[in-house]
């Protein structure tokens, strides 16, 4: 009997006689395209920080988050997608230890424990797992495909499901949007992965349910609760009636943002500190028009609260117009149908998964901000990836466009007359990483 390879002997030899692969010019476009509007746009809409001493001040503080993120990406995209295989489960784990600790002992923002302080910084774990689920599902379903055909086993699906829950589940007191994006992603990657239909819609299904639950289940829960100092002190601040809905569970925000959600001619009402944030939005938008007013001459962006985050589309309408609007949410679409073109050219079904559920991750967030803000969802906080201001989210957006580039470099392609590298890759992969590329099939 042949003795089995050694990995790392094969990756060397891999590496060194693999063709180079020149980087993917579309995601390093949409990426420069995203930069330009960050830097510009993010300056525009931190008027409300900006002080007389220090108007850069905001600007300098996303500058240097942006390069840590670009160094990042740069160094991911530099390693074999490989290792990012390896360190899937460990960032999972991190990201579930993170987040128990901040429903314990995290630091409040808006009136939940959404932070955990790092060396003077505040990071939000919440952004990285949701980083953590979309390559966790990537690798579940890679590693659980039904060989021959396009499908994944039950066993794999229910792996998903409980990935998906459990992450929902540490993310549910911080907000309802953050839930029901993981298990959009969720059905995304199954969607795409092939999962066969009546296994999909029973797990939509399964999704359903379960979050009407939860949500009916923390509705009761505020009803028959007494409201904590910290709510009866955030309910003055900000004139809200002092009662049993005034609870830490946010429930009673949910359910008054998705009625006033669902009102007719909502955009007419009288201007209230309940819908400053959405009626100032549609302004602001309303104000653009096409063509747009010009970058830095946002007139809403002094009275919009969090411009410069949860609203700062908002501002880009306003500054850019509904062309370059279009434009912007075009590139993040471009970004996804990239990483679906490669996804398909790739021969192993880890390196296809990983890249589309990285652009998943991406467009799924950015879909979700616009719109929250053009009124197409109720209100919540969502991040416009690598534009909003918010080092965290930043961060975790770099690390996935390096997966992509990671992959679109290394990974071996259909349709190459030198099967070599191919075969080197499939040897350095795990024996349950080796399945073929299910979009082949």
């Amino acid at each position: 009997m042949e003795p089995s390879p050694n990995p790392s002997a094969v990756a060397a030899e891999a590496e060194a006689i693999r063709p180079r692969v020149r980087t993917d010019h579309h995601i390093w476009g949409i990426y420069i395209v995203l930069l330009i509007y960050s830097v510009i746009e993010l300056f525009s809409a931190s008027s409300q920080e900006v002080r007389v001493d220090d108007i850069y001040g905001p600007l300098v503080r996303h500058a240097q988050f942006l390069v840590i993120g670009f160094g990042l990406m740069l160094v991911i995209q530099h390693f074999h997608y490989r290792y990012v295989v390896k360190l899937i489960p460990y960032l999972i784990a991190c990201s579930i230890i993170a987040m128990l600790y901040v429903l314990v002992a995290g630091v409040t923002i808006n009136g939940a424990r959404r932070g955990m302080r790092i060396a003077g910084m505040v990071i939000l774990p919440a952004e990285f797992i949701k980083l953590a689920v979309a390559l966790g599902v990537a690798l579940i379903m890679s590693r659980y495909q039904v060989k021959g055909r396009r499908d994944v086993s039950t066993h794999g699906i229910v792996l998903c499901v409980v990935l998906t829950l459990v992450s929902s589940g540490l993310l549910f007191t911080q907000g309802l949007t953050n839930t029901l994006l993981l298990m959009a992603m969720s059905a995304a990657m199954m969607a795409i992965g092939g999962v066969g239909f009546r296994k999909f819609w029973a797990v939509m299904g399964f999704y359903v349910i379960v979050g009407l639950l939860a949500i009916g289940g923390k509705s009761l829960m505020a009803k028959n609760a007494a409201p904590s100092a910290e709510m009866r002190e955030i309910a003055m601040l900000n004139k809200e009636e002092v009662g049993a809905g005034n609870v830490d569970d946010r429930s009673s925000t949910w359910r008054g943002r998705i009625e006033r959600h669902f009102r007719l001619n909502k955009h007419l009402d009288t201007i209230t500190d309940l819908n400053k944030q959405e009626q100032l939005s549609y302004i602001a938008q309303a104000h653009g028009g096409i063509t747009g007013v010009g970058p830095g001459k946002s007139r809403e962006n002094a009275r919009l609260p969090l411009a410069f985050s949860d609203y700062i589309f908002a501002i880009i309408v306003e500054e850019c117009g509904l062309v370059l609007s279009v434009f912007l949410l075009l590139c993040y679409v471009w970004l996804l149908g990239r990483a679906a073109y490669v996804g398909t050219q790739l021969r192993r079904t880890p390196a296809c998964f990983l890249i589309i559920g990285c652009g998943v991750y991406i467009v799924i967030q950015a879909l979700f901000h616009m719109a929250i803000v053009s009124g197409v969802f109720p209100v919540s906080g969502q991040p416009l990836p690598l534009i909003s201001k918010g080092g965290t989210s930043v961060l975790a957006t770099s690390i996935a466009l390096g997966v992509m580039l990671s992959v679109s470099r290394h990974a071996a392609r259909t349709g190459t007359a030198d099967d070599t590298a191919a075969t080197l890759e499939l040897q350095s992969l795990p024996e349950n990483l080796r399945n073929e590329n299910p979009t082949q099939l």
